[in-house]
């Protein structure tokens, strides 16, 4: 389903040959060539070519990566990643390539048909693990399965979800009830009126520094072995590059913006690792570990040793970005919108890694800083929300619990489209990004989005919680939310228990 949008076009593997939807091999998926890969990315193709390979310390994957018991519970984590630091700050190098496919379901949702399916694709993520590419480290593969509302509303699965979907003991409650700790997405007061609220069955999130690996396993999920259990409604694409922090060379960010004629591009800082400048990926904003787990925090009925326990709920969202209008700002007052309006005047000009301060912002510090500079930043506004107030699970008082993974993207909004006119699909690139959030449940993610547009009992909405999404230019157009099974569960999950 890569390329053009509406149209499908063959994958060509290691062998140099095209190979047509459904024809690779049940039991022995080929591996896809670079070549092959690059063909295949469109404009990402140029990543290649232009990035300088993160140099890991982990190798090129994990001592007995083909045994289950060697590999996470969760689907979401990696290990062997590595860190830098710049301006004092431990950065995060996430992988450089991202791919994440949304689809819906081709399979007849009855007893046989699910658990058919479930056998199926838990056989493709075996043999990918087997092949020592699904390592879950960034020099291998990593990929999240996750399961939207729609899945687990199918008249099979109705009644089982009903009573093993986790609940939220935090929201409050619906009916005398406990909520879910899925529940459908929502449109935010800085959303536009056309955002799309999605209802996708089921998305896989693959990160990787090899762009073969993420075409091998596309080829196995959705053009080999899986070709009959999905239909493909959206691809979306991007990168994460931090080699150049603290460096002196031009990262990725700002020469692929540059390659693709993106407004504003010229103002981007050169080692940047994303669109607006600023390092994203420090570790002290970070969720740490397995915090954004169901069990962890005991927001949710879930424990380890529950279904959907190491499970996780993901917030997948893309946001437009307007280059021209985020730099028109100042430096100075970039910090502010970003981060929080007490740290302008002490952080030097064109510091891209910032070191915030080692306390957190409670909601008399955002008061405060309306009255004092008329603006809150887009970090402190949800650290009420986003930090812990008091220690939990193991976990500091101060820590973040997100754990985010989002990445550059000139998708617009998406590389591919089933729905071209429905997604307003368009062939010119755009800066944006898209916006991974493993959150411990939907509410939490909602709570946390409503913090930064100022909806909360101590702050009601006010301009200055809006003038960064103003400011960059920051316009969501799709947004959805899936709960995302440990491992064991990844696929088509509870079909089983039918």
């Amino acid at each position: 389903m890569r390329g053009e949008a509406g149209k499908q076009s063959p994958t060509t593997v290691a062998s140099g040959a095209p190979v047509e939807t459904g024809a690779l091999s049940r039991r022995s998926f080929l591996r896809v060539s670079l070549g092959a890969a690059l063909a295949a990315a469109g404009p990402y193709r140029t990543i290649e070519a232009l990035a300088a390979k993160p140099a890991r310390r982990s190798g090129s994957g994990v001592a007995g990566a083909s045994s289950s018991a060697a590999l996470p519970l969760e689907q979401y984590l990696f290990s062997g990643t590595d860190a830098i630091t710049d301006n004092g700050v431990l950065v995060s190098v996430p992988p450089l390539y991202h791919e994440v496919v949304t689809a819906t379901l081709q399979v007849d949702a009855t007893t046989t048909g699910l658990r058919s399916a479930k056998a199926t694709l838990e056989g493709i993520l075996r043999e990918l693990e087997s092949e020592n590419i699904l390592t879950f480290t960034p020099s291998g593969l990593g990929i999240a399965v996750g399961w939207g509302l729609p899945y687990f509303t199918t008249s099979a699965l109705e009644g089982v979800a009903a009573t093993r979907l986790p609940l939220d003991l935090v929201a409050p409650k619906s009916g005398g009830r406990h909520q879910s700790a899925l529940l459908p997405a929502t449109a935010f007061a800085t959303d536009p009126a056309n955002v799309i609220l999605e209802e996708n069955d089921v998305v896989f999130v693959m990160a990787s520094d090899s762009l073969a690996n993420i075409a091998t396993a596309y080829a196995a999920l959705f053009e080999g072995p899986g070709a009959d259990l999905f239909q493909v409604t959206s691809t979306r694409m991007g990168f994460v590059d931090a080699t150049q922090l603290g460096g002196s060379g031009q990262s990725l960010t700002k020469q692929f913006a540059l390659a693709n004629n993106l407004p504003g591009a010229e103002s981007i800082p050169d080692q940047a690792q994303l669109f607006l400048g600023f390092t994203s990926t420090q570790q002290a904003g970070l969720g740490p570990g397995t915090i954004a787990n169901l069990e962890s925090l005991g927001m949710t009925n879930q424990t380890a040793k529950s279904y959907f326990g190491h499970g996780t709920i993901l917030a997948l969202s893309h946001l437009y970005e307007d280059l021209v209008a985020w730099y028109s700002n100042t430096y100075s007052r970039r910090v502010g919108l970003a981060f929080r309006p007490d740290i302008m005047q002490g952080t030097p000009d064109g510091t891209l890694t910032i070191a915030e301060p080692d306390y957190f912002q409670t909601p008399a510090d955002i008061s405060n800083d309306i009255a004092t500079y008329q603006l809150v930043g887009h970090a402190g506004s949800m650290q009420p929300v986003s930090r812990l107030q008091k220690s939990k699970g193991g976990y500091a008082r101060g820590t973040a619990v997100p754990v985010r993974a989002d990445f550059n993207t000139v998708d617009n909004p998406f590389s591919f489209s089933a729905n071209p006119s429905t997604d307003n699909w368009s062939a010119t690139p755009a800066a944006g990004v898209h916006f991974l959030s493993y959150v411990p449940t939907s509410f939490y993610f909602q709570t946390l989005r409503e913090a930064m547009d100022g909806q909360t009992a101590s702050n009601p909405p006010s301009s200055p919680f809006q003038q960064f999404v103003q400011a960059g230019g920051i316009s969501a157009s799709h947004r959805q939310n899936f709960l995302v099974p440990p491992r064991r569960h990844r696929s088509f999950p509870l079909a089983e228990l039918l």
